[in-house]
């Protein structure tokens, strides 16, 4: 720490009681009171220094010639600071110091000891000082510090300023350039032996810095310089990435609440009121960086649950909701798992709070992406396996679903309310809301038809995967009309699963023919004998996958039945509908150990498969 020597003379002040005596052989005959403490001092070396003493010693000697009074309660700094002005108008030894420097120059400038009152008066000892402090960080640190305390008269004098547009400059400057980066705390070092010039290092390269060396020593301000010297970093271009960084690491050190640990945060959360910590937070908040992304999802929401907790204002929680809404799809379910704490607690997590940031993430989705929807919505109902961010959203909302679907006080509405937000097309598999609405439904039994039925409409039974499908077939607490719809469409796709095996069927056979391999013929000349080979184990492969696919088909049938057993009043209705499919898909002939065997059936079942699937779905609206 940089430090400057004033004066030659030993020490002559020495205290007694609340008292400070100069001892230099002649009587005191004039006394300055500061608060509590009394100067008992001369005349000559204080007037001669000092413009306002000279004319309050003045005032007072035209009434006591002998021994006069003067209080100088307003004094910044107080009695510490005048002792030290008072040593410097005696000549006696003092040193300048990053910590003492501001309340000097500001004592001085209120004492008006200028240079008509002697050269290298006070005033111009600590401006040179000052300009030494301003080119070290930590220097530069302590004394933004040390203005707390005489904060107006810092102000006036623009030192408060000052300090902080040294500290953006560094903040900013690459930290190679400069030694002394150490935080003022740490109690490093630099070696003896490394010489600088204008704080350029010139013996080596110092151990490197990264980009956040300038953090812990930010977080050590009050939240007013803090505040300022982060506004003053951005001016200056820093990239919104390193502001956000040092703005987490000062809500973390100075809110309690935003540490899991919260042993070792007792002491703190009993040295400042739930009222400051609040105001903390609200303005913690309006300095964060608007770019999107660059504070991490997980971070904002635990500011948002801090909020909650200290009761912040409306404002604060709906600026947080509205980060978290932008960059949603980066939230992990953990963390958007938000305890209820309002005053009418009705379900254990805050439904609420979350279908606000969800109708955040919409919206902003629609408007950016407005343009290119239809392009996406194309992308996922292809379906693209790409998790594209409304697909994490939607995977996202679906676990959020089943965790809060078994609190019994979840209302139907808002359930059908959270779930319906997500656009059909952003769920490639609807395996998520299924299970889902089965938690949902096994928590609330006393839900009726017309509510389950309600409920189901959220999912697509088209969009469930095979293990789900088979799942809900069996699923008692499903209603009947969803069993028929899971069931349909999955003979559905099963017929339209052998409709594409017996089409590579036809290929396979076309590829026998050789006019059709004329050119391949002339160019490459194929051994016939392979050939063979390879097709007909390419059509033994053909001929077991449709014979599985049949044994699957009998299975589902039969499981149809046993359904229909079970449901008394819908029998007629099952028999009509068998009866239907039977007459609109005709039995497929069993496969035969030739391979051109398996074109047979071919042409027919493809050409109508169109028609097959348009019949299939006038039976299901039917039902």
């Amino acid at each position: 720490m940089a430090c400057v020597k004033l004066g030659s003379k030993p020490e002559a002040f020495h205290l007694d009681g609340n008292s400070w005596i100069c001892s230099t052989g002649l009587p005191s005959d004039v006394v300055i009171e500061v608060g509590d403490t009394s100067f008992h001092l001369h005349k000559f070396p204080l007037l001669s220094r000092s413009g306002l003493l000279e004319s309050l010693i003045g005032e007072c000697s035209r009434d006591d010639e002998q021994k006069c009074t003067v209080h100088l309660d307003e004094i910044p700094g107080g009695a510490k600071t005048f002792l030290l002005v008072a040593k410097f108008c005696y000549g006696v030894k003092l040193e300048l110091t990053a910590t003492n420097v501001v309340g000097i120059r500001c004592a001085a400038e209120y004492l008006r000891m200028n240079e008509d009152y002697g050269d290298a008066n006070l005033i111009a000892q600590t401006e040179n000082f000052m300009n030494e402090v301003f080119g070290s960080w930590s220097d530069s640190i302590k004394a933004l510090e040390a203005c707390e305390e005489v904060l107006t008269q810092a102000e006036e004098l623009h030192i408060v300023s000052r300090c902080i547009t040294s500290l953006a400059m560094k903040a900013c400057a690459d930290p190679s350039l400069f030694s002394g980066p150490a935080s003022s705390h740490s109690g490093s070092e630099s070696p003896a032996g490394a010489a600088s010039w204008n704080g350029i290092g010139a013996a080596g390269k110092a151990d490197s810095v990264g980009e956040d060396w300038w953090y812990e020593d930010a977080c050590i301000l009050k939240l007013p310089f803090y505040r300022r010297l982060i506004l003053a970093i951005g001016n200056r271009g820093m990239k919104p990435e390193k502001v956000a960084g040092s703005v987490m690491r000062y809500a973390v050190r100075h809110l309690p609440l935003m540490r899991r640990q919260s042993s070792a945060t007792h002491s703190i959360v009993s040295s400042s009121s739930e009222a400051d910590q609040k105001n903390l937070l609200e303005q913690i908040v309006e300095l964060l960086p608007y770019q999107k992304a660059v504070f991490p999802t997980n971070f904002l929401l635990q500011l948002l649950r801090t909020s909650m907790i200290l009761h912040a204002g409306s404002l604060c929680r709906e600026n947080l909701e509205r980060r978290i809404g932008a960059q949603l799809e980066q939230a992990l379910l953990e963390d958007l798992l938000i305890p209820n704490m309002g005053c009418s607690v009705e379900t254990l997590y805050d439904i609420d709070c979350v279908q606000r940031i969800l109708d955040h993430y919409i919206g902003e989705e629609r408007d950016v992406n407005h343009p290119n929807a239809n392009c996406v919505e194309g992308q996922l109902m292809e379906g693209s396996h790409a998790l594209t961010p409304m697909t994490m959203v939607a995977n996202l909302v679906d676990s959020y679903l089943s965790e809060v679907a078994p609190d019994v006080n979840l209302k139907l509405l808002k359930f059908q309310s959270l779930a319906a937000v997500i656009p059909d097309y952003a769920r490639p598999l609807d395996d998520g809301i299924y299970r889902a609405i089965d938690i949902y439904l096994k928590a609330h039994p006393w839900l009726t038809d017309s509510e389950r039925e309600q409920l189901c409409r959220l999912m697509n039974c088209q969009k469930l995967s095979l293990e789900a499908s088979t799942h809900a077939a069996q699923n008692e607490r499903l209603p009947l009309r969803v069993i028929v719809q899971v069931l349909f469409f999955e003979q559905l796709r099963l017929r339209t699963s052998m409709a594409g095996w017996f089409f590579v069927s036809d290929n396979l056979g076309a590829s026998q023919n050789p006019s059709c391999n004329l050119v391949l013929a002339r160019t490459e000349a194929p051994n016939p004998a392979t050939t063979t080979q390879h097709l007909v184990v390419a059509a033994d492969d053909v001929k077991e996958r449709v014979c599985e696919l049949e044994k699957e088909c009998l299975s589902m049938k039969q499981d149809l039945e046993k359904l229909v057993k079970t449901r008394g009043s819908w029998n007629i209705l099952f028999r009509r509908l068998a009866f239907r499919l039977k007459s609109r898909f005709p039995k497929l002939p069993k496969p035969s150990n030739d391979a051109k065997d398996s074109e047979t059936p071919t042409a027919p079942l493809i050409d109508g498969k169109e028609n097959h699937c348009n019949a299939n779905k006038e039976e299901l609206s039917k039902i």
